[in-house]
């Protein structure tokens, strides 16, 4: 069986994630769609609007025929890390090709871009140090540095989100020696940082999940932006009393985390640099909500989403010691089955015997490094829910099998 291996988030998934997964299975000509998705915790440092299992069933009903977790290790990270964790289960699962969203809509841009950076690799780290010192942040002085080089319009523009991960793929690919090839299906519509609804079907994430939670909107204000299963589960999700996991319903977990913690103690949290930690408990006195927070928080040199991601890693309390364990191998160290369908569990069974890494469907009893910041990872997602409700939800993570779907 052929199978084409998409990483995802699906915050939620919306009628772009099922053209995406659509026209990478076509385009690879696969029996199989495969998905490694972020569980509690995203890439932009900020937790999942709905729980992983809902986000599961919803990928399900929509196309993909197995679902594995990326690791929160590698969800929470910058780019680099986190395509790297989710390449790797990839490989591990004899995935033929991986395909990825882009705005370049070409897979030999990319290829063209390993190699310029790779042949230029000195010059465009000593770029990024000058524009760095000049307080830029990080990912502007990437971009800065890249341009600095007169790379060329046949090349990628690496100031759009969805290149620069896609750069990030083919680098693992490659970093890893694996016999994957890769695929880009061109963004439709929308952008990737797109803030309002369009009136096409397709819009972005971002604007699905503002018009659903600071506009105050119900279902119906963005059915016309989701497939008809997901937008039933969505409703459904909310009919029955759930609501939306976002940052101000953390706010008080993590301001008892920041300012209790000894300076000392809280800078040794994974993120933890150039004094953050003391800014961090600094502004935290002043302010009462989360968005007031992290606008004292933010600085020119940190982006909100790097600003983000320490706070998660405040509250889910990783340490650097935590954190460089679990990355020491630089690859995932084990599989976690969300769910599937009769195509995925056929698919499984052929490649099970020559699966390398564990695959589970719950957290064993001796867990590796990886599992037990998953396992803390959980406990603070559901931190917001009344306490008999955080035990049922966990219990749910540890006990129940896998998803099943009957397509």
């Amino acid at each position: 069986m052929k199978a084409v291996g998409l990483i995802v988030e699906y915050n939620p998934f919306h009628n772009g994630h099922y053209y995406h997964l659509q026209a990478s299975r076509e385009a690879a000509d696969a029996d199989v769609v495969i998905c490694v998705m972020s569980g509690y915790f995203l890439q932009r440092g900020e937790p999942a609007l709905l729980p992983r299992r809902e986000r599961t069933e919803m990928a399900l009903q929509s196309g993909a025929d197995l679902v594995v977790e990326l690791p929160y290790i590698f969800s929470s990270q910058h780019a680099e890390w986190f395509a790297r964790g989710a390449v790797s289960i990839l490989n591990h699962l004899g995935v033929d090709t991986v395909s990825f969203g882009s705005e370049h809509g070409r897979i030999e841009p990319f290829l063209n871009l390993l190699d310029f950076l790779q042949s230029r690799r000195t010059e465009y780290g000593h770029h990024i140090k000058e524009y760095s010192s000049l307080g830029y942040s990080f990912p502007k002085a990437a971009s800065l540095a890249f341009q600095h080089m007169a790379p060329g319009k046949h090349l990628p523009d690496l100031s759009q989100p969805n290149n620069i991960l896609g750069y990030f793929y083919t680098k693992a690919v490659n970093e890893l020696g694996s016999s994957m090839s890769l695929q880009t299906i061109a963004r439709v519509t929308a952008g990737y940082h797109d803030h309002n609804l369009t009136e096409a079907d397709i819009s972005s994430a971002t604007s699905i999940r503002r018009r659903l939670t600071e506009d105050g909107g119900t279902p119906e204000a963005v059915e016309q932006t989701l497939p008809a299963p997901v937008y039933r589960r969505l409703k459904n999700y909310l009919d029955s009393g759930s609501s939306f996991y976002e940052w101000e319903k953390y706010f008080s977990y993590l301001q008892a985390k920041a300012l209790t913690l000894p300076a000392a103690l809280l800078g040794e949290m994974y993120e933890a640099e150039e004094g953050l930690h003391h800014r961090m408990q600094s502004v935290m006195k002043r302010n009462s909500t989360f968005h007031e927070f992290m606008h004292a928080f933010k600085t020119k040199r940190y982006t909100w989403t790097r600003l983000q991601r320490f706070a998660t890693q405040v509250l889910t309390g990783t340490s650097k010691a935590e954190a460089a364990a679990a990355m020491e191998t630089g690859e995932a160290d084990h599989i976690r089955l969300l769910g599937m369908n009769k195509n995925g569990r056929a698919y499984l069974n052929t490649i099970k015997k020559h699966v390398d890494i564990p695959m589970i469907s719950s957290l064993p009893k001796d867990k590796t490094p990886q599992q037990k910041l998953d396992e803390k990872a959980a406990a603070a997602y559901y931190l917001p829910l009344p306490a008999a409700e955080r035990t049922i939800r966990w219990r749910r993570e540890y006990e129940e099998p896998p998803l099943f779907f009957e397509d």
